[in-house]
């Protein structure tokens, strides 16, 4: 790119590198943060067995509202990474429908955060062992909204996968497919109540969001 070929930039032009960059790292910040946050507070909080219990498990109790909150904010950070995705992908393969699916995606953990889980399975400490008898409105909110998060993210690694592919970059074709895989089977094997069925989806669902970090991260980085 040279000034020959492009003319000066107005004010408005001028800054809209700068506002899609501070969008992606919106997007490059959300996973990371979740995910610290998440896992610190499993390996910490009395009676979390991340063998058994989600990570949404973690928005019960007396520090449930640090979940809730890791919630809130990634999925806010997600929804206007989003945006930057879909100012840096314009008219790529791709570039309308992976920016809209993360959107979902970042919709969806606003949603989950709002509406909590309910508690089971010995967590909080105190809670009767096994699953809770009836779920509340919210705790079928809550399922529903995951649904809707996870569907949308697997989605987007998908239509990154293509993305990629048709630019001909095969590593990150190959990276978005694996993510997306990885989230598919997690949530899979955890709907099906398999063994550690809860450890299979927290490992997939990182791996998803992290991977939208990362191409984020490396959209940002070409601007």
């Amino acid at each position: 790119m040279t000034t020959a070929q492009f003319p000066a930039a107005t004010p408005a032009t001028a800054s809209a590198p700068a506002t899609t960059r501070a969008l992606l790292t919106c997007a490059v910040a959300a996973a990371p943060l979740w995910t610290v946050v998440s896992l610190a507070q499993a390996a910490t909080r009395e009676g979390f067995d991340l063998t058994r219990h989600p990570l949404s498990a973690l928005s019960n109790g007396s520090l449930g509202w640090l979940q809730i909150a890791n919630f809130l904010i990634a999925g806010v950070l997600t929804v206007a990474g989003a945006s930057g995705l879909r100012r840096a992908m314009r008219g790529a393969p791709g570039g309308t429908w992976a920016p809209r699916l993360v959107r979902v995606s970042g919709i969806g953990m606003i949603a989950a955060g709002i509406l909590v889980m309910d508690p089971g399975d010995g967590f909080p400490a105190g809670t009767p062992h096994g699953m809770p008898a009836e779920l509340t409105w919210h705790g079928y909110g809550h399922l529903a909204a995951g649904s809707i998060a996870f569907t949308a993210l697997i989605a987007a690694c998908y239509v990154l996968g293509r993305h990629f592919g048709r630019a001909g970059h095969r590593g990150p074709a190959a990276a978005s497919r694996a993510a997306g895989t990885a989230l598919l089977v997690g949530n899979g094997w955890a709907m099906s109540g398999g063994t550690a069925g809860s450890l299979t989806l927290a490992v997939g669902a990182v791996t998803a969001m992290l991977w939208i970090s990362a191409v984020a991260a490396r959209y940002r980085h070409r601007l």
